[in-house]
């Protein structure tokens, strides 16, 4: 038989190999945070004489014990010197000051260019060969080379020792990768038997992912999406379809809802990877958060620890929650966050948030394209997506921090100074300009863009000095933060097309401009590209035609609608056409007091969610309840901030078999109406107040405006499908298995017109 083949690209492998220091995100330093920027490459390479050769693959296969290396990539020069010699050149770039830069300061660099430079020399039969490191200084064009001349047998020593610092690492993930397919082939539904609807939901992911197609999956609430959906991605993995699949959540509960169905199957012998990626603010080990190695153990010597904790880790475990992080963090002293998404590399299964994979800002920017063909995303509460996707490609910049920066450094950095006084500039002129407190304008904001450019350019050398030239670190931090907002400004400009506006808000404390992105959808699916299959799932993907469309489906994309498996009469639905429109609140509030008020006294001890559109409104029903509670009924009510402690007291209140009533008050949208479930007597009724519309606002009406110029029905996109959307989820807490009944309340009085009434599930006419 011949070797297992371990097929990697040249600059991870000798990022893996030769990695090491500190992790300092808490500070600035450009000189480490080299990367191959186009323009530098371009640059360069036009310097090239006649022969030379630019981006030249090159690929190799290097025996090393029982694994064949076949390493492979693209070298940005290939040199033809007059005595006839080859040179390798490797181009950096990089904004720092290029007198930091001494030879041997980046040994990673050498070895991409040893590496790029062997198999030249294998594959030309040459006894020796010129290795160069070209290192430009942007946005200067100051250029500083490194030289050096190697023997083939100094670069084949070199890069098998290479291969042989990698090999533990390739040897693990080859033997779990057997044992995951092993064990894969061996699993079956783990469950006695599918509920109704499972089978033809798992058929269609598994058909999509087969297919390399996209999904779009109305399924029911308490059919077992989860599992229905994380299943048969698992078996087309064990299939050899996939390598990885990553499951996309936009909260914690039904993140939670993803590790258990991995640890189902790992009872029923699933041996796979599964790692979750939790938010840093929430997984930090230090009592305040600060990611410089002065104060953090975590981040001094990050990278020279890392390789062993993950080879660690992975070598042990197969379910990597957040627990199972933060105890090897303890025990190789490494940063819980980066730490995971370290593990995110080369875990079989992800489960994060949406940000990882579709946020600029964000992303896990080191999967590439090969992985990305092996890789299928699954996401989860799809319809939360589509404002997810506004908010991860608009931008926002505020005046405050440039007048706060411009003061600050008067006379500390002339260029910082002069370029936080331009764009600060630039506010001033906006605001009097304004004739009100809103301005809209569907062009880019090119001058404002220029003038972040520069202040970016003249942030990021001082930023990179070996200490704070500013009067105070307060300064220093100001700066950092306002170099963070100007950066992701600008990479949302390039992002800009018609799809956007900018609009600019005066306001007696600041002003403030944000580029807007009304349809996400082109770049969610952009956002997408190269991966091999995406299921978009979720109870409340209706209307569909409307969800495909925010989520940018294409005509070759699947849709399936799964019918719920429950019967009508489990579910005792309601109507109660009282108005809940905002100029009628105070009028009717006593009469939605008293019918919710009879709604529990009039059914035996039980649990009850009720819902409404806004905070202010649950206060306001809220009092006029409390004031004449009916005896034996405790009352909870949700507030706006709510530790995870908290929500977790919230909901395990909602106890089984009671001899009294519960009833707690929420809101539409919020933590208590997506993703929990309140199984049998622990939810015995729900009402949800109003339809759900979002509050009319500046932001909304410029949705609307832009989808009726498009030819579609503005009001519905901006307002009513998003608000129905509420409804929907506010109402499917209460059935989510064969034995739940229980009655649900609508009070509105639109839920008679045809238009809302159309938009309910069928199970609720």
């Amino acid at each position: 038989m011949s070797n297992p083949v371990v097929s990697i690209a040249v600059r991870p492998l000798v990022e893996y190999v030769f990695r090491g220091g500190d992790l300092d995100l808490g500070s600035f330093r450009t000189a480490q945070a080299l990367v191959e920027g186009t323009r530098a490459h371009q640059q360069v390479q036009r310097e090239y004489d006649e022969g030379d050769e630019k981006e030249v693959y090159v690929s190799a296969e290097i025996p090393c014990g029982d694994l064949l290396f076949a390493v492979d990539g693209r070298c940005d020069g290939l040199l033809r010197e007059a005595d006839g010699t080859l040179t390798v050149d490797e181009i950096k770039s990089t904004s720092g000051d290029l007198a930091l830069i001494a030879e041997d300061t980046y040994p990673v660099h050498w070895a991409q260019a040893k590496c790029y430079a062997y198999i030249v020399a294998k594959d030309r039969g040459l006894a020796q060969m010129n290795v160069q490191l070209t290192y430009v200084q942007l946005p200067s064009g100051e250029q500083k080379r490194f030289r050096q001349t190697a023997s083939f047998a100094e670069l084949e020593a070199f890069v098998q020792e290479v291969v042989r610092s990698y090999a533990p690492f390739a040897k693990m993930l080859r033997d779990h990768r057997q044992a995951r397919d092993r064990s894969v082939a061996e699993l079956a539904f783990p469950f006695p038997a599918y509920r109704a609807g499972q089978r033809m939901l798992a058929g269609a992911v598994y058909k999509t992912i087969a297919e390399k197609v996209n999904l779009f999956a109305k399924a029911p609430t308490g059919i077992g999406k989860t599992i229905s959906t994380t299943f048969p991605a698992v078996k087309a993995m064990g299939e050899g379809h996939l390598q990885h699949l990553f499951y996309l959540t936009a909260r914690t509960i039904t993140r939670t809802a993803a590790e258990e169905a991995f640890a189902l199957m790992e009872s029923r012998g699933l041996h796979l990877h599964a790692v979750t990626i939790t938010a840093k603010e929430k997984v930090c080990l230090q009592d305040e958060m600060s990611c410089r190695k002065e104060d953090c153990p975590f981040a001094d010597g990050f990278y020279d620890r890392i390789n062993a904790a993950v080879l660690d880790i992975l070598s042990r475990e197969t379910r990597i929650t957040r627990q199972v992080i933060e105890r090897y963090s303890w025990k190789h002293t490494v940063c819980p966050f980066e730490f995971s998404l370290e593990l995110a590399y080369a875990a079989d299964a992800v489960i994060c948030d949406y940000n990882y994979v579709f946020d600029p800002r964000v992303s896990l920017k080191r999967l590439f394209a090969e992985q990305k063909n092996r890789t299928a995303l699954l996401v989860d509460e799809a319809h939360n997506l589509v404002d997810r996707g506004r908010e991860m490609y608009s931008a926002v910049l505020e005046k405050a921090g440039f007048l706060a920066l411009q003061r600050a450094y008067k006379g500390v950095n002339a260029g910082v100074h002069r370029a936080a006084k331009a764009v600060n500039g630039y506010f001033i002129a906006l605001r009097k300009t304004m004739e009100g407190p809103h301005r809209v304008d569907r062009d880019k904001p090119e001058d404002l863009l220029a003038l972040l450019e520069e202040f970016i350019l003249q942030a990021e050398p001082e930023l990179a000095s070996p200490g704070p030239a500013a009067a105070n670190p307060e300064d220093r931090e100001l700066l950092l933060q306002a170099y963070f907002n100007a950066q992701a400004f600008v990479r949302i400009g390039k992002l800009y097309d018609e799809r956007y506006v900018t609009y600019a808000e005066d306001s007696p404390k600041d002003v403030r401009v944000k580029m807007f992105c009304l349809d996400p959808s082109y770049l969610l699916r952009e956002a997408r590209k190269g991966y091999r299959s995406s299921v978009f799932f979720s109870a409340t993907l209706s209307p569909l035609p409307y969800y495909r469309d925010m989520l940018g489906a294409g005509p070759e994309d699947y849709t399936v609608t799964i019918p719920s498996p429950f019967s009508r009469e489990q579910l005792d639905v309601q109507i109660h056409p009282l108005s809940t429109r905002y100029r009628d609140r105070e009028q009717t509030k006593d009469a939605l007091a008293q019918l919710l008020r009879r709604v529990v006294a009039e059914r035996p001890p039980g649990n009850y969610l009720f819902f409404f559109p806004s905070y202010a409104y649950m206060n306001l029903i809220y009092e006029a309840f409390a004031a004449d509670v009916p005896e034996g009924v405790r009352l909870l009510v949700q507030r706006g901030e709510m530790s995870e402690a908290e929500r977790e007291a919230f909901l395990a209140a909602f106890e089984a078999g009671r001899e009294d009533t519960l009833v707690g008050f929420a809101v539409m949208g919020g933590i208590f109406s997506e993703g929990i479930d309140l199984v049998g007597d622990r939810l015995t009724g729900v009402a949800v107040v109003g339809v759900g519309l979002p509050q009319i606002g500046l932001e909304r009406d410029i949705i609307k405006e832009y989808f009726q110029a498009q030819g579609k029905d503005g009001f519905d996109y901006a307002y009513v499908y998003p608000g129905m959307n509420k409804v929907l989820q506010a109402g499917g807490r209460l059935i989510r298995s064969e034995k739940d009944q229980g009655v649900l309340l609508l009070v509105d009085d639109r839920y008679r017109q045809l238009h809302y009434a159309r938009l309910l599930p069928e199970e609720w006419s």
